[in-house]
């Protein structure tokens, strides 16, 4: 399910907690919503008019790396192996919803999978590792849809459905910042839901196959509610963000903690202040994680449970790379790279 735009906010610095997103010239203003963070030097972003981007020198320069006739997709997820080896996948019903893979950095792109029912419309994916990996469709005959690839992104197939719980009426999976869906480890997938009486998360732990559901306790009985994001950092620790989707509205239980794997979740005892679209673990820590949305970003220090905002730039979706680069992507081309600010 789409979301929808919000207005954009200038930027602003904390003199508690000493973070920007430090702007990076797109040279386009594409709304980007995909965002894969490969290294503090390499990054790829995708977004509306059929756009994807990589950078190579840490943001100074973004080079165009859109498929050849793409430009009437919209783009709402990219996973990338490393600078070279990238999967994109765009959204929206029947053909709209389609993947590409790239193995020379963006330079051509194979279309590996074209949606061919008009019920299925694909929001998200992830990837186990470089050959393992699913997409995610909104509920098709009234259960969540899964796309399974076991070679990278190059060839996929609709699992099963006798696995998955039945969705409610009205839920569906948001399309806001490719993090609907999240994977940690080899084997272990979540979902994150909204639109419904309740906003849920739904867990794998075999790749896709079966699955269990719980409510979570982020706003819904909406359709522009509902948990937008999910971030593991292990497959017991886990950060949901989300809320209300439109400008003005309150969210007051943006965020919620696990530490089950996602059985049960427990708020924030100090939430972000407004809707967060996007979640990212800071890699190699235990309890440092950031929550980006179109009215601002926050960071955590204590696993999510406290929350303080640093930056009130409009941002849809963070990612992290292992060397602790991490990366913030949105409307107008926005794209950040996280960086100390000056007292």
């Amino acid at each position: 399910m789409p979301a929808q735009a919000a207005p954009a906010k200038g930027d602003v610095r904390s003199a508690a907690i000493p973070l920007s997103w430090r702007a990076t010239p797109s040279a386009t203003d594409a709304r980007l919503r995909g965002l894969a963070a490969v290294s503090r030097t390499a990054a790829w972003a995708a977004g509306t008019k059929g756009t994807v981007l990589r950078t190579l020198d840490g943001g100074r320069h973004w080079r165009d790396a859109s498929p050849r006739g793409a430009g009437e997709l919209e783009f709402r997820d990219i996973e990338a192996f490393d600078a070279r080896h990238a999967v994109a996948l765009s959204i929206g019903e029947g053909a709209a919803s389609r993947v590409f893979r790239t193995d020379d950095g963006g330079a051509n792109w194979t279309e590996s999978f074209r949606n061919t029912d008009p019920r299925a419309f694909y929001d998200c994916m992830t990837f186990f590792d470089r050959r393992e990996g699913i997409a995610l469709s909104d509920p098709v005959d009234g259960k969540y849809r899964v796309l399974a690839t076991h070679d990278g992104g190059r060839n996929w197939r609709v699992l099963p459905s006798d696995g998955m719980p039945p969705a409610r009426p009205g839920e569906a999976a948001f399309a806001a910042s490719g993090q609907c869906l999240t994977s940690t480890g080899g084997r272990d997938a979540w979902i994150a839901t909204g639109g419904a009486t309740a906003s849920r998360v739904f867990h794998s732990t075999d790749r896709g196959r079966t699955w269990t559901v719980t409510e979570t306790p982020l706003p819904a009985g909406d359709p522009a509610r509902g948990a937008f994001a999910l971030a593991f950092r292990d497959r017991t620790h886990g950060i949901v963000v989300g809320g209300d989707y439109r400008a003005g509205q309150p969210s007051p239980r943006a965020a919620a903690v696990s530490g089950d794997a996602g059985a049960t979740w427990t708020p924030a005892a100090r939430p972000p202040a407004a809707y967060r679209s996007g979640v990212a673990w800071l890699p190699h820590t235990r309890a440092v994680a950031l929550a980006v949305g179109p009215t601002g970003s926050d960071i955590t220090m204590d696993g999510g449970r406290t929350w303080h905002g640093f930056d009130s730039g409009s941002y849809d979706t963070v990612d992290c790379a292992p060397d602790l680069g991490c990366w913030a992507a949105g409307e107008q081309g926005r794209i950040g790279r996280l960086a100390l600010s000056a007292r």
